[in-house]
Parts: C-alpha cells; sequence; structure tokens
C-alpha cells in the first residue's frame, strides 16, 4: 500500500497507509469515539467538511450492509483509523469499507497511532490538517494554507434540491396507517429521522433547505421536524429567519442538531464553537423535567450557549452530564422542542427514541 501522511495545522505530522481514494484533501479533523456504526458515519450529512477519526483501533470487520446508510452516499472528505479490516466478516455484509471509500471519492489513512491524534485534538481542540500521498510535502507551504481553511457552503450541499415525498413503508419502515402528515425540514437529514417519522403512522413531506416558510405553513402540516446538519449555524442566515416564521405559526416543531442551533438563534441565543465537540455514541444527557438520565449519540462541533438563553423565551429541557452543555430546550407559550442530541440514532443507542413518542403527542397523533 502506499504510503499517507496526516499533517496538522499545528505541525504534526502522522505517517500511515493510504486507504479509499488516492487524492489530497484539507478538511477539519475531528474524532467519533463510538465502537460500531462506522457506515452510519461514513453516510452521516453532518460529517461533510470534516475528516473523521474512529477512535476504535479496528474498522471494517463487519463490512458494508447498504440498507443500513444514512444517505444517498459518504459525505466526510476523509476517513482516519487505526487499522481497516479488509476481508469482513458478516452474513449482512456486501461491500469493504475500502471499496465503499473508493465509490465515495473519500481519501483516508491507516495505521497511524488514533489515540494519540484524539489525545492532540482533545487538549489542543479541532484543528484542519491535511491527507497526503505526497511525500515530498512542504510544511511551510502547507501550514497556512491548513491556517486559513474554513467549513463554508455545507447544509446546502447535503440537502435535497426538490420536495420529496415519504408514505409508511418507504426506505425500510414499517407499512402502518398514516394519520398525521410531517413537514421535515432537511438541512442535512438521515434517513432514520424520516423512517421514526413514518413508523409512528406520519406521511412525510421533505423540504429543501432553501425552502419557503409561508409554503410549509401553507400546506398545513400536523408537525414540523427541523432535522440534524453539518456546519457553523450562525452560517444560516436565511433559514434562520425562516425557522423563526416556523416557531411562529403555532403548528408544533421538534428540532434535532443542528435544528435545535437554529432555532435558539431564530430566537436571539448564541452559539459558539466547542473545543472538540461531542461525536460518538455513549453521552449521558439528563431531561430536567424527570430526572432520568439517557445515553445518547451525538455528533456535534457547536452548542447553544446557555448564559444567552432568554428565561422568558426557553427554558433548558436536557443537558449534557459530563460538562453541564445545553442538549435540549422547551420554548415558552409555543409547542416548540429541540434537541441537540439523536434520538433516531443508528447503530444506536435508542434510549432517546421515545422522544419521536413525544413528538407524537404534541401533533395529537395515535401513539
Amino acid at each position: 500500500m502506499k504510503k499517507a501522511f496526516l499533517i496538522l495545522e499545528d505541525g504534526t505530522v502522522f505517517e500511515g497507509k493510504s486507504i479509499g481514494v488516492d487524492k489530497e484533501i484539507i478538511s477539519e479533523i475531528v474524532f467519533n469515539t463510538s465502537m460500531t456504526g462506522y457506515l452510519e458515519v461514513l453516510t452521516d450529512p453532518s460529517y461533510a467538511g470534516q475528516a473523521v477519526t474512529m477512535t476504535y483501533p479496528l474498522i471494517g470487520n463487519y463490512g458494508i450492509c447498504y440498507k443500513d446508510m444514512e444517505s444517498k452516499k459518504g459525505w466526510p472528505d476523509g476517513f482516519i483509523v487505526r487499522e481497516l479490516a479488509r476481508v469482513p466478516s458478516n452474513f449482512r455484509s456486501e461491500d469493504t469499507v475500502q471499496h465503499f471509500l473508493e465509490k465515495n471519492d473519500i481519501p483516508g489513512i491507516s495505521g497511524i497511532d488514533t489515540r494519540a491524534l484524539t489525545k492532540i485534538l482533545r487538549e489542543k481542540g479541532t484543528m484542519n490538517g491535511m491527507i497526503t500521498t505526497n511525500e515530498n510535502y512542504n510544511l511551510d507551504e502547507i501550514i497556512p494554507k491548513l491556517k486559513e481553511y474554513t467549513v463554508t457552503g455545507v447544509v446546502k450541499k447535503v440537502s435535497c434540491d426538490k420536495i420529496e415525498k415519504y408514505v409508511p413503508g418507504d426506505i425500510g419502515s414499517e407499512s402502518v396507517a398514516a394519520d398525521k402528515d410531517v413537514a421535515v425540514i432537511d438541512v442535512g437529514t438521515k434517513k432514520n429521522i424520516i423512517r421514526c417519522l413514518l413508523n409512528r403512522g406520519c406521511n412525510v413531506t421533505v423540504y429543501p433547505c432553501d425552502f419557503d416558510a409561508d409554503e410549509v405553513i401553507a400546506s398545513k402540516p400536523d408537525g414540523i421536524m427541523i432535522t440534524n446538519g453539518p456546519g457553523d449555524p450562525a452560517e444560516c442566515v436565511d433559514i434562520i429567519a425562516q425557522v423563526k416564521k416556523l416557531a411562529d405559526s403555532n403548528i408544533p416543531v421538534f428540532a434535532i442538531c443542528l435544528g435545535h442551533q437554529l432555532m435558539a438563534l431564530a430566537h436571539n441565543a448564541k452559539t459558539y464553537k466547542m473545543k472538540y465537540g461531542h461525536r460518538g455514541a455513549n453521552h449521558p444527557v439528563k431531561n430536567l423535567e424527570t430526572g432520568k438520565v439517557y445515553i445518547s449519540s451525538q455528533n456535534h462541533g457547536y452548542v447553544v450557549d446557555a448564559d444567552g438563553i432568554d428565561a422568558s423565551v426557553a427554558k433548558p429541557w436536557f443537558v449534557n452530564v459530563n460538562d453541564g452543555t445545553i442538549e435540549g430546550l422547551e420554548y415558552i407559550g409555543k409547542p416548540v422542542k429541540t434537541v441537540q442530541f439523536h434520538p433516531e440514532a443508528n447503530a444506536g443507542p435508542k434510549d432517546s427514541e421515545m422522544l419521536f413518542d413525544e413528538f407524537m403527542k404534541m401533533i395529537g397523533g395515535n401513539k
């Protein structure tokens, strides 16, 4: 295998072997602590503009099952692993990670010390990096380019480009009777958000990120879902203005991850970039109403600033047990609830999927 190098903006260089396509990329380097679910990570639109480091040392051992994809393609700029399994063992496996990366034009690097890399990112914070197979790289030329790189325009990149409609039985959902209509605002949605709604008896209409709130409201949905997605939420100025209209419509709204951040910004709260974010399947979140703690799947680098929340506008619903950051908000006098984590998460955990049942109660659904 060809040599590959991961170069960080602080000048650290890791040498390994090239995986995926042989292509040089500059990206934001992040890490995910999940032990399973690498295909779901690779097909999560929230990773657009980032290169993902998997902290679990062996990736690819159960292969690729295309039914488990969370969207139509792979989204990360790059993939970084300690060891890549070349011969998967799983009765559901249809392909290898290597072939998947090649088909989706994703470069990567294996054979590096991902624990050491993760420690650097935890101590110094998320930073930009380059994956390259050029053995004659020049740090003096590369590092200024790394420091200049910013993630922009990724929501438009991952969103659908036209309205899409789904009914129960589609995309692997249960064929149940539908008695509610839900509008989904796609700022980077995963299939399982749609599937969770279909399984609960909803017809789903998915709108692209450049949606017109008046058009959505005029369609008279029973509820509105705003999805997860990538990038800096504060960049989405036009979307935020439309989200405010949805919030003021008196139609029940439930928002996840980026949708949660956009709703907060629409109500004059602030967001900020975290040191290294929350990315993994083991983050404990506490419901402040019940005191119950749930293990959640998360993927975000930005968070709503707790100090900027007007108590007359919204109140904290969930908080992160590890660092106390806001994980959910309930809006005062409005049928609007939002969470930072992923209640629909595949490969799991499923602890908080009951929040979809909570949403069904908000819209008067059958479950």
